[in-house]
């Protein structure tokens, strides 16, 4: 696959780029171009192009729309101090994908001609990757069944896409802890389902609660196991992490969690300031007793969209947890600070995560 030859159409019809970069919003312009290209059972994956950016035309009966085949990932480009553009461990989110692709049964694509096509699509968008400090190019890659059939099978032809948008600051005004709601009701994932790939059905499974906990005052919800329900798992688009005494505790993946990639650069960043981190079950009960008697000092998140988002608030049935006294803690400050300064090249890369592409 990696000798294809990626066509590239450009538009002849631009679009006006967002003015103002502090008032980006996630998800809502996209750039000129995106990356597509097939597959069909038989003869691989074919036809590499980058094309204006526009509606995909497909059959009302597609196997992705009615039986869920999709997968995507979620990752970033930055600017650098001089105006260079970053990519930040762009071959873990292909790598990710393969796994999730391999549950869902779409075939893998190569990940080094999909790192190619990205680079390409993003050298043709350059300008649309904002500089303002905290922005970033959003780059949503994705899978889907496209087979013409309403029967409940694998299917036989697949899409795969890149497509980008410009996006302003996580925490406009500084980063803030927010508060979290502990799930008891619903369940998103059991080990042996779909919990550990990056699949739209998850986020679906996710909708209900997060309405829930938004009608109490809550931003994100926590999940527990799906079988004994007392193990944390994860926030709907975050991992999480516990600062416990000396022990810094995130759950270990076992099936059922995402495996994040800001979660991974963490658990390495940590122990290369020589914190203990320990990957491992955690339970709620664990979280309710640390708090009481202190040892619980921070908790936060790690995604790609947050990065870092520390937890000021932790609700679960009547215990509800003020962590930290409800501000940012050290640690979680000091990640950060550090992770978004190697993203954006404001501080050094010792661990050779980020990727210039040009």
């Amino acid at each position: 696959m990696a000798s294809m030859e990626i066509t590239v159409q450009k538009t002849t019809q631009p679009k006006a780029k967002p003015q103002d970069e502090s008032k980006l919003q996630f998800g809502v312009d996209f750039t000129d171009h995106m990356f597509l290209m097939e597959y069909e059972v038989g003869k691989g994956w074919f036809d590499p192009r980058i094309v204006p950016y526009g509606p995909i035309s497909m059959s009302p009966a597609c196997t992705c729309l009615h039986y869920g085949q999709e997968t995507f990932e979620g990752m970033k480009a930055y600017r650098d101090p001089d105006g260079r553009i970053m990519l930040f461990r762009p071959e873990e989110n292909f790598r990710r994908l393969n796994q999730s692709n391999q549950r869902l049964c779409i075939p893998e694509i190569d990940e080094a001609f999909a790192l190619e096509a990205l680079t390409k699509l993003v050298e043709l968008d350059r300008d649309w990757v904002p500089s303002l400090s905290g922005t970033s190019l959003y780059i949503r890659p994705f899978c889907i069944g496209t087979e013409p059939s309403l029967g409940a099978h694998t299917s036989t032809h697949y899409l795969f896409a890149i497509i980008m948008c410009p996006v302003g600051a996580y925490y406009p005004g500084g980063l803030e802890p927010v508060k979290i709601y502990v799930e008891t009701q619903y369940v998103r994932a059991v080990r042996g389902g779909t919990g550990f790939a990056k699949t739209g059905g998850n986020y679906a499974a996710s909708l209900r609660a997060q309405d829930d906990a938004a009608e109490e005052g809550y931003s994100q919800v926590l999940w527990l196991d799906g079988v004994e329900r007392k193990y944390i798992e994860e926030v709907g688009a975050m991992n999480v992490f516990f600062v416990i005494g000396d022990e810094i505790v995130t759950p270990q993946l076992r099936g059922s969690i995402l495996p994040g990639i800001t979660r991974k650069s963490s658990i390495e960043l940590l122990k290369s300031w020589g914190y203990q981190v320990s990957e491992r079950l955690l339970s709620v009960d664990e979280v309710i007793e640390s708090h009481a008697s202190g040892k619980l000092t921070e908790m936060f998140g790690t995604g790609t969209a947050a990065v870092i988002s520390p937890v000021g608030e932790l609700k679960y049935g009547d215990h509800v947890m003020t962590i930290g006294g409800g501000k940012i803690g050290p640690i979680s400050q000091r990640l950060y600070d550090t992770m978004t300064g190697i993203q954006t090249g404001r501080l050094p890369d010792p661990f050779g995560w980020t990727r210039h592409i040009d």
